[in-house]
């Protein structure tokens, strides 16, 4: 068994869809999928970015048309079955043979606490892969095709935490695993518990960004001393949404980047303003979030790191210290281990009882996280699976022994 090379060799995607509203034959409605999708964007180009698709499984949005650009309309249907029709297309290329049979991964509820839409989620989710040539479809939990590698090196039964932690979510998941338990092709029984929290890797960067960045572009700095009275913090509201990944590019629209502008007045130094004013401008947004995303990498290695800014003004630099990094992210971490115990509550659980955590998910990259829940959970052994393919590869694993 091998994960497809699916974009630049690599065998991961983002979902991800990017709908041009430039160029040549708009009515094919080009499109560009993951890290291309996402460049687009980020690039500035007219188009329509579609992600988090799974979100609209389960509700009426799927048979609604959205509306993107140069005049025309697709439905969530549409969008989600070509995503799925281009990965369909790149297995099969990557095969050298038509492919019928897959094994879609689901998290344990698409619809919280609504069993009816649950199971409409999931049949819409099946239809939009049969619609794209499948015959055989078949699911498995998320959380349990993350633990399926790691069951296959037990000896005795085991409780594992999943802790699935990427760019939006904080998904945990309790699952009993073990060698009795290997073969069963139903493991329903065998999710324990689930409960999440929507913090994740985008809310630290963000955070890491107000706390080490910002502050050289005005963010809480005082504005000038007016009629007498005490000066007063410059308006945070911009600085907000620069550092939300999805709001960057709605501060490059005229009318937002004149109200950026006018705000030059509530700065006692306006050179921090100018630095504000160069970064919408130059639309330095993304750059600056990914900045901080490597510094948050940098200090979560070991050590203090020191921040380029020169591409808002020569010679600018910025730091971000451990203990920086640390006060800036303790209330997430706080609520992220707070879920993660509420998980083991609901499934009739002390923290002590917990044999395994099992971390995935781009964000356990982040040792302040890992070592917050592994501090919750004493008794538990931290395993780290592959962060951004564990549940693929359990999903491959669960499809060899369903499919021989």
């Amino acid at each position: 068994m091998a994960l497809v090379p699916l974009e630049d060799g690599q065998p991961t995607m983002p979902t991800a869809v990017f709908y041009l509203a430039e160029g040549p034959d708009l009515g094919s409605l080009p499109r560009l999928f993951g890290r291309a999708a996402m460049a687009a964007y980020l690039e500035g180009s007219e188009g329509r970015l579609m992600r988090s698709m799974k979100s609209v499984l389960g509700s009426s949005l799927m048979d609604q048309h959205t509306d993107i650009g140069a005049g025309r309309s697709v439905s969530f249907a549409d969008v989600i079955g070509g995503y799925l029709r281009h990965l369909k297309a790149s297995a099969e290329t990557h095969a050298g043979r038509p492919l019928d049979r897959v094994v879609m991964g689901r998290p344990v509820y698409f619809v919280d606490e609504d069993p009816a839409r649950d199971a409409q989620a999931q049949d819409a989710l099946e239809a939009a892969a049969r619609a794209v040539g499948f015959t055989d479809v078949a699911f498995q939990f998320e959380p349990m095709a993350a633990a399926l590698h790691h069951e296959a090196t037990v000896a005795t039964e085991q409780r594992v935490l999943v802790c699935d932690i990427g760019g939006g979510t904080s998904d945990f998941s309790l699952v009993r695993i073990g060698p009795d338990r290997h073969a069963r092709l139903d493991r329903r029984e065998d999710v324990l518990a689930h409960h999440g929290v929507h913090i994740a890797g985008t809310d630290f960067d963000r955070r890491v960004e107000l706390a080490a960045i910002l502050p050289a572009l005005g963010y809480r700095t005082l504005g000038p001393a007016v009629a007498g009275q005490p000066p007063r913090e410059v308006p945070s509201g911009i600085y907000f949404d620069l550092a939300t990944w999805h709001l960057i590019n709605g501060l490059y629209r005229p009318q937002r980047l004149a109200e950026a502008r006018n705000l030059k007045v509530n700065f006692a130094d306006p050179s921090l303003h100018a630095r504000l004013i160069k970064v919408l401008t130059d639309q330095l947004g993304h750059e600056l979030l990914t900045r901080a995303e490597r510094a948050k990498i940098a200090v979560a290695e070991g050590g203090d790191c020191d921040i380029d800014l020169r591409l808002v003004e020569r010679g600018l630099q910025a730091s971000l210290t451990s203990g920086q990094a640390e006060q800036a992210l303790q209330d997430d971490l706080g609520r992220i281990t707070t879920a993660a115990l509420e998980t083991a509550r609901r499934a009739g659980l002390a923290p002590q009882q917990i044999d395994v955590l099992y971390f995935t998910g781009g964000s356990t990259g982040l040792r302040l996280l890992t070592d917050a829940l592994a501090a919750a959970f004493p008794a538990a052994q931290a395993v780290h699976g592959e962060r951004l393919a564990s549940v693929a590869t359990g999903l491959g694993l669960y499809a060899r022994r369903l499919f021989g």
